[in-house]
């Protein structure tokens, strides 16, 4: 059966199950719009309760197109319905409305300005080259899962707080629940695989100045990218690589950073960020194509391009200078030359300039 006869029967067959198991569940279909994807969902809310639970009905039709029994996906699904009806956060929905209390939980994204454009009229956001930084009011992040709800300027307007001042109270709370974490590569890999069997493999940590490429994240590894709209993050980054960086965005949910040394070119770096996010990373999670660049004596974050065409006009400026001479050079050339005359003739040659005659 195709996607809709699918849809139809799937919802039928689990507000019947849930029913056979004594669960009064008010079940609907919308689409559930987020950042960077929307998709049709399956909502189901316990009676007389304000929060229930979204599922996916693709990721569904998807198990069933590629082998999985109908009556296996729908039991599936029950059972990530009961899950979550049973594992939902305990916290009191009145309070969505105190910002005093829901400021505490503040932390900042960074997504793509262009693939949420639509998405972004109804949102408050900064932008940050052609990422946008937006808010998320963090309930709780687990093992077990993430419950979060997205900043939008009708929440905003209920809670009476303008988006500068969100922003600014994000600039400091968002670093605290959420500080960023930089590591080498090499460090990154040892931790996944155990310090054993990285040096089984000849992978183990190396110094600093040694390290050529870095991870940014956050300690849950969810969002992670959003370290990037951090006051003090480039700085940061900048002490722990040595000097000038490139950026490369590896998902929302963590960040590269190559150390600006000369040996890697940003063409080339370009073109691994667009094979990676082509081949490997999920549309849900990708963040853009483009590489950044942190100049940390200057103090700019900007697109790489911008970088290079900034670099270009001051090498530009700086070889004109030097074949233009300055006023101060000509005279001081002319000071030189008649510095060389001998004195007689330089009075000569002063006396005729006036029409006089020399003594």
């Amino acid at each position: 059966m195709d996607y809709e006869e699918f849809k139809n029967e799937f919802v039928d067959a689990v507000k019947e199950k849930l029913a056979m198991q004594g669960s009064d569940m008010n079940v609907s279909v919308n689409e559930v719009k987020k950042l960077n994807e929307s998709y049709e969902a399956m909502t189901v809310t316990p009676e007389g309760a304000r929060v229930g639970v979204n599922i996916g009905i693709k990721r569904f039709y998807d198990a069933y197109v590629e082998g999985s029994s109908f009556n296996e996906v729908v039991d599936k699904a029950v059972d990530t319905i009961n899950h979550g009806i049973n594992e939902r956060p305990d916290f009191d929905i009145d309070s969505f409305t105190d910002y005093s209390q829901m400021k505490e939980k503040l932390a900042m994204e960074v997504v793509s300005a262009e693939t949420n454009k639509e998405m972004l009229e109804n949102v408050p956001h900064k932008d940050l080259e052609d990422m946008a930084v937006v808010y998320r009011f963090v309930l709780e992040s687990n093992d077990e899962g993430r419950a979060s709800i997205l900043v939008t300027n009708q929440i905003l307007e209920t809670m009476g707080v303008t988006p500068e001042q969100l922003h600014t109270d994000a600039l400091e709370i968002a670093p605290q629940i959420k500080p960023a974490e930089i590591k080498g590569m090499s460090e990154v890999m040892a931790e996944m695989m155990g310090i054993e069997q990285a040096e089984m493999l000849g992978i183990a940590p190396v110094a600093p100045e040694e390290e050529q490429l870095f991870v940014a994240t956050v300690p849950d590894k969810t969002h992670g990218a959003g370290v990037l709209a951090y006051q003090d993050f480039m700085d940061q980054a900048a002490e722990r690589v040595g000097g000038d960086f490139f950026i490369l965005p590896s998902s929302i949910h963590e960040v590269l950073i190559v150390p600006d040394n000369g040996r890697m070119d940003l063409k080339d770096l370009e073109a691994m960020v667009r094979d990676v996010n082509a081949t490997q990373v999920a549309p849900a999670d990708k963040l853009t194509d483009s590489v950044y660049h942190y100049d940390s004596q200057a103090k700019i974050f900007e697109l790489g391009e911008k970088f290079v065409e900034r670099q270009n006009e001051r090498e530009e400026a700086t070889a004109e200078k030097d074949e233009k001479p300055s006023i101060i050079d000509e005279l001081k050339a002319k000071k030189d030359e008649v510095a060389k005359i001998p004195k007689k003739e330089a009075i000569d040659k002063g006396a005729k300039a006036k029409g006089g005659e020399a003594l």
